[in-house]
């Protein structure tokens, strides 16, 4: 009887040995995917974290700054030839324009295989500002196309193709002669710039009331300003930073508001500010142009500006 035991209790040890020989180990890698399969989502990893450094690189900063940044945000990302065709030319590279909106990221719309070690990605860049994180919503997006090819080991993107002919919610005003530009909403299509001068009166003993300085404001018209019905402009006023300390100083004064404007941006340059009470009239719109403003729509663009 106690042989009969022994029998059993080894068999049964045999027949639980054979089963964890067959069952297949937790630890062992997942050998289901295939090799296209794996390059694959290596691109588009590639693809996705590339999308995630754009709105660190500001393309309106002065040259030397997007170069040092390109390299420090999209050197992982790109090959060394495109990298340096994009510091020779910021404009032919995808980054952020403006402070709001910025490009948030790449969605994906499709991978094509064009050889072993090089893929298509087809997607678009999604535009976001304050509201629509707080809100969960996307502002605009732009059309993009990337050729990803592995050079020595590593996957890396090759060329990229912006498509300037997608839809986006805003629009931008830039003028070269001073450096700064305003981000509109797509509403603002077809706005128009007028150029008109600001005074300052004197405050000095002596010369009081008297004109002593004097300098460009740029209003920016909606299109559906009539002169029955006006709406309100977007004035900037231009400084030197000799005649912003000079105000700040009470050499002179502008207008008859108690209280001066408002700086909005500055480059090396030019101080960009708005005039104080520019709404008291409360036209239509002027909710509108304050929430722009509040939001960081004037920006100066790097070190530029002209005489």
């Amino acid at each position: 009887m106690k042989k009969i035991g022994c029998l059993i209790l080894a068999l049964a040890f045999c027949t639980l040995a054979a089963g964890c020989r067959g069952a297949p180990s937790a630890q062992e890698p997942d050998s289901s995917r295939s090799t296209g399969e794996v390059q694959e989502a290596a691109v588009r990893d590639l693809v996705t974290g590339f999308g995630g450094q754009l709105q660190k690189v500001s393309l309106l900063a002065a040259k030397e700054a997007v170069a040092s940044d390109m390299q420090k945000y999209y050197g992982e990302y790109v090959s060394p030839s495109l990298l340096k065709e994009w510091q020779s030319e910021p404009s032919s590279a995808p980054g952020r324009l403006t402070s709001s909106p910025w490009p948030d990221r790449i969605e994906i719309l499709s991978v094509e295989k064009q050889a072993d070690d090089a893929y298509d990605v087809t997607g678009e860049i999604i535009e976001k500002t304050s509201a629509d994180v707080s809100g969960g919503q996307q502002s605009g997006k732009q059309g993009i196309k990337l050729s990803v090819q592995k050079i020595g080991g590593r996957w890396m993107i090759v060329d990229v193709t912006l498509d300037q002919e997608t839809s986006s919610s805003s629009i931008v005003y830039r003028n070269d002669q001073y450096g700064f530009s305003v981000t509109l909403p797509s509403s603002w299509k077809g706005y128009t710039v007028l150029t008109q001068e600001w005074q300052g009166y004197s405050l000095v003993q002596g010369q009081e009331g008297k004109i002593t300085e004097t300098g460009p404001e740029i209003l920016v018209r909606h299109p559906e300003w009539t002169k029955e019905t006006p709406r309100q402009d977007i004035p900037i006023l231009v400084f030197t930073p000799d005649q912003w300390n000079a105000l700040g100083q009470d050499k002179f004064h502008i207008g008859a508001a108690p209280i001066g404007p408002s700086e909005l941006a500055r480059n090396s340059k030019y101080v960009f500010a708005l005039p104080a009470r520019y709404n008291f009239a409360f036209p239509a719109g002027y909710e509108e142009v304050d929430q722009l403003l509040q939001g960081g729509a004037v920006q100066a663009i790097g070190d530029q500006g002209g005489g």
